[in-house]
């Protein structure tokens, strides 16, 4: 018995996914429809395309949503690569996106063999990106208040470029806090100073 393979593209998004199933060969893709993002409606819809002599291929764009589409459509043992979506190729003038046209194009593309897939990372190396990109975040906040401070202080004195020589310490350039402290005790009296 021939197997036919069908090329679904799905356009998700956080409450609903766009579907467009591309048969073989050269025919227009058909737009099946919007469905809720939950694992009962993706499972729904799974076996309404799936029947016998039919092998399903999934492809939908990276982005927001994260893999747990992908997890969950691998689990189901459906063959599912996730997008580039920087690297799909646009027609110039096709500005108009909506979901429908979005899981059109997947579709349709994803049957030539044009998209690009991105690396799918297990749920351990999902994690540790999280907290790399967590720690990243959190160093560059801090280098901000860093920064707001310098700039606090050198509002206070008239300049961090001025070689200035505070109780014995000559301060060039960045501010610490023994610096503030020194500021502190010379210039600053209960009435105008706030700590």
């Amino acid at each position: 018995m021939k197997t036919i393979t069908k090329f679904v593209g799905l356009d998700v998004s956080k409450e609903s996914i766009a579907v467009a199933v591309a048969d073989e060969g050269r025919g227009e893709p058909r737009y099946i429809g919007m469905f809720p993002h939950t694992v009962e409606a993706v499972r729904s819809l799974v076996h309404r395309l799936a029947s016998d002599g039919v092998e399903l291929e999934f492809c939908y764009e990276a982005g927001p949503t994260g893999y747990g589409l992908y997890r969950l459509l691998r689990a189901m043992d459906m063959p599912c690569t996730v997008v580039a979506p920087s690297l799909i190729p646009v027609r110039q003038g096709d500005r108009v996106k909506t979901d429908k046209r979005g899981a059109l194009r997947l579709a349709q593309l994803f049957r030539a063999g044009e998209l690009v897939a991105v690396f799918v990372p297990n749920e351990e190396n999902e994690s540790l990106r999280d907290l790399v990109r967590a720690r990243e975040d959190a160093v560059e906040d801090r280098t901000r208040a860093r920064h707001r401070l310098s700039k606090f202080y050198s509002d206070i004195i008239g300049g961090l470029k001025l070689n200035l020589v505070l109780g014995g310490l000559c301060i060039v350039g960045g501010w610490t806090v023994s610096n503030g402290r020194i500021v502190e005790k010379k210039w600053c009296t209960r009435s105008i100073c706030i700590t």
